[in-house]
Parts: structure tokens; sequence; C-alpha cells
């Protein structure tokens, strides 16, 4: 038994641990919320002037090099490449960098495309594993390009692809994805309409039960499965929500690996994607900051929110737990290796607001709602809290919660003029909860256990069970 003052002494670190969780709560739901009203103006916004954007800038261009890093991807990388060349756009080539696949990712595409061998000399101006050949096809109206290498991660596939390229801009982009027949006109706008712009996001959402006809979306519903169904609300939480925000004040600090746009001599200047992280994505725009605001150069990273890229999302919980746990590490190895970004005024909003937002919440979120929760249930069973009150503290953050989650979502339906049927209606207003009150807090368990045996996981892709994309 604990005497009177050890347990006064308990009881009230019980209190104070329940108050910073609560305080943290409802931290983290005002800025979900700011960020949400934000992201959803800005969409309408920008679609009232999509017309005359496009009016404007069709005959303006950049010319793009597009990088595909593959590692086993047999099942998806032909119906990427294929909707690639579909893209309406005047210049612009296809880079695919095989990373050394054990399955007929390469035999794939020299047979899909008609390939042949040739001897391509490649300046290696970032350090990056051997080319063991290269393909290359003059049938297609876009230079597709194959380079085969030795093993050595995403981001060494990434610099190889950034060695090989010829113009002044790349686009990086997963196997598994398929980009929207206008989303490279979409990403460039901002390199067009401003000066110094060194990178370029685009938005990603879940393809699962997709149909695509010439990068075109010509039936969308939401998946069957319902795991992938809850990705496709938290992704469009996600991308509205901070990416918006942040983009006001140049204080993105994510560019999604599976599609964005970066200037190349300024990436080549800053020493390329760091194979040895596995959040190269997060860790190049970091580093980009670092490095513009270290030698004063002057610089832009914007959001491309009319940008698409459709991907796959993890239908199995067992592939779920790989991707996330893979992102969380990326994550906490982009914040250490740039931590004297953390309260520097060298660098300005990007380090009191972009850094402190990913530091709590998103890198200790995980282990600051866990402990919550324990510590709300031991002052529950010790009888040392109001149980009602709690109860209804939980149940309005599920409802805020859910009501961001839905504004997001058909913000997100309505500006990009997809129709979702009665039944999708039905069926994301009854998920949301589940996102919100059950799948973040299984994510948080994950990502909270990420780092048990981190260190032999730095180089490893993640297999993920891949399916083909419905794709015409």
């Amino acid at each position: 038994m604990m005497s009177d003052d050890t347990f006064q002494i308990f009881r009230s670190v019980l209190d104070g641990v329940n108050i910073f969780f609560v305080i943290y709560m409802i931290g983290y739901s005002t800025f979900l919320f700011l960020a949400v009203v934000i992201g959803s103006s800005e969409l309408y916004k920008k679609r009232q002037q999509e017309k005359l954007k496009h009016t404007l800038l069709q005959d303006y261009y950049i010319p793009i090099s597009i990088i595909v890093p593959a590692y086993n991807e047999e099942v998806t990388v032909v119906e990427t490449v294929q909707s690639l060349l579909a893209l309406e756009y005047k210049l612009y080539e296809i880079i695919v960098v095989d990373d050394g696949s054990r399955d007929t990712t390469s035999a794939k595409l020299i047979e899909a495309f008609h390939m042949h061998p040739i001897r391509r000399p490649m300046q290696r101006k970032i350090d990056c594993q051997p080319a063991e050949y290269v393909y290359e096809t003059a049938e297609l109206k876009v230079p597709l390009t194959l380079i085969r290498k030795k093993n050595g991660g995403k981001a060494d596939s990434l610099n190889m692809g950034i060695n090989a390229c010829r113009y002044p801009y790349f686009i990086c982009m997963d196997a598994d994805s398929v980009l929207q027949y206008n989303s490279l006109s979409h990403i460039v706008r901002p390199v067009i309409e401003q000066e110094n712009v060194i990178a370029v996001g685009g938005v990603v959402r879940p393809a699962n039960s997709v149909t695509l006809e010439k990068g075109r979306v010509i039936n969308y519903r939401l998946p069957k499965n319902i795991l992938a169904c809850m990705q496709v609300l938290e992704y469009d939480r996600s991308f509205l929500a901070s990416r918006i925000l942040f983009d006001k004040f140049n204080g993105s600090l994510i560019i999604s690996g599976a599609f964005g746009l970066f200037r190349k001599d300024t990436v080549i200047a800053a020493g390329g994607y760091d194979h040895s992280t596995m959040g190269e994505d997060m860790e190049l725009v970091v580093k980009l900051h670092e490095y513009c605001v270290t030698n004063e150069i002057p610089y832009t990273i914007k959001y491309a929110t009319d940008a698409i890229c459709w991907s796959q999302a993890p239908e199995r919980l067992s592939d779920l737990k790989k991707q996330r746990k893979r992102w969380h590490l990326g994550l906490f190895q982009s914040m250490w290796k740039h931590r004297k970004m953390l309260a520097n005024p060298k660098f300005g909003k990007v380090s009191f607001i972009s850094y402190f937002y990913f530091l709590f919440y998103e890198l200790l979120s995980p282990f600051i709602e866990l402990f919550g929760i324990v510590t709300i249930v031991t002052s529950a069973i010790l009888d040392l809290i109001n149980v009602p009150f709690m109860v209804l503290f939980f149940l309005i953050y599920a409802a805020f919660g859910c009501i961001l989650t839905l504004t997001a979502f058909f913000a997100r339906i309505q500006t990009i003029d997809l129709k979702v049927s009665f039944r999708d209606v039905v069926k994301a207003v009854f998920l949301c909860f589940f996102e919100v009150c059950v799948l973040r807090f299984i994510m948080a368990f994950v990502r909270a256990t990420a780092f048990i045996g981190y260190k032999n996981k730095k180089l490893n892709w993640g297999r993920i069970e891949r399916k083909k994309i419905d794709v015409k």
C-alpha cells in the first residue's frame, strides 16, 4: 500500500499528465481546424482561377525529366510508364532506374516497349552505385530510358536518375503510381509564375478502385477495402491541412516521394538524395531549406494543389504497418540530421512553426498520445478522474475530427470535379469515425514501436504487396 504522501504525489503527476494531454489534443485540433479551413478556401479559390490560368499558361512550359526508381515492381511498372507516355505535355523524358530488382522489372519494360541496349556515358555529379546496363527506345513520342544498376536503395536510384537526366527540372515518382493527364502542366506553374522556385510538391491520392483512361479519371469510387478507404480520408485531410498552410510562408518540410518537382542544379549543389536515410523525400526538402538559408540563396518551395498523382494505398494491415514504420523512421532521421534548424532564428518560420509542428505533432505524437491514454485509463481505474467529463471530451474530439476530415474529403472531391455515389458518402461518414478514433491510435502504436531494431532497416524499401492499377 502507498502512503498518503506518495499517493498524493502520484495523483498530482497523473493530473499533470492528463492536463498536458488534453491541452495537447486541443492544440492539435485547433491547428487542424485552421489548416483545413485555410486549405479548403484555397482549393475553392484556385478552382475559380483555373480557367484563366489555363488560357494564359498553356503555351508556356519547361523541359522535365521524370525519374521512376523501381525495385521489384514487375506488377505495376509497365502500366506506370504507359500512363506517363499519355501525359499532355510538350517536352519531357522518362527515366526508369531499376535498383537491382530480383524480379522481371527490367525484362517487362524491355519487352513492352521494344527497347534496345546502348552505351551512354553519364557524368556522375552525385555519387551512386554503378550502372550495369542502359536500354532506350526510339519508337515512342517521348524518350524512354531504362537504367539497370547495382542495388543501393531508393535514394541511390534517384541520384542515378539525376545524373542521367537531360533537363533542368526533374520529377521523382514511384513505380506504383500514375500521374493525371494534366499533372505536369499544373506542377510547373509555380516555376513559371514565380522566381527562385526550387521545388514543388504535388498531391497524392489513393488509386484503389479508381479507373483511369489516358490519365483521366473515368470512374471514381471509394475503395471496397475498408483499410484503403480510411486512408483516402486520411490522405485528403493531410494534404489539405498542413501542406497548404505551410505553403503560405515557404514552410513546407516534405514533398512526397510519389510526386515532386525539383530544380536539378540546386539539388546537385545540395548533395542530392541521402542514401543513408529511409525518408529521402523529406530529408531532401529539409536539406534544401538548410542549404539555401546557409548560403543566402533566395528560394521558394511550393505546393501545387491541383497536380495529382494516383498511388496505391496498402490494403493489408501488415503492409500499412511497414509503410508507416518506414515513414516515421525517415521523419526521425531527417529531423535529427538537421536538428540545427530547431529554434534557430536564422531559419525563421520554418524553424519556429514547421519544425516544431513536425517535432511535437508528428515525431513525438505517438508517444504523447499513447502515454496520455495510459495515464487516463490508470486515473479512471484509481477513481482519480471525472470519467463522464473525459468521455464527453473524447466524443467531442472525435466529432470535431470527423467534421474536419469530411470537410477535407468533400472539398477535394468538389474542386477536382469528381462525383461520389450516395453509398460512398455514407461510407465516408461512417468510416471517418473509425479513422479518427481507431486507425489513428493503432498507427500511433505502430509508429512508436518503429524504433525497435531501426538500425537494421535503413536501406530496406519495405516490400508491400502490389496490384495492377486500373489504367486503360
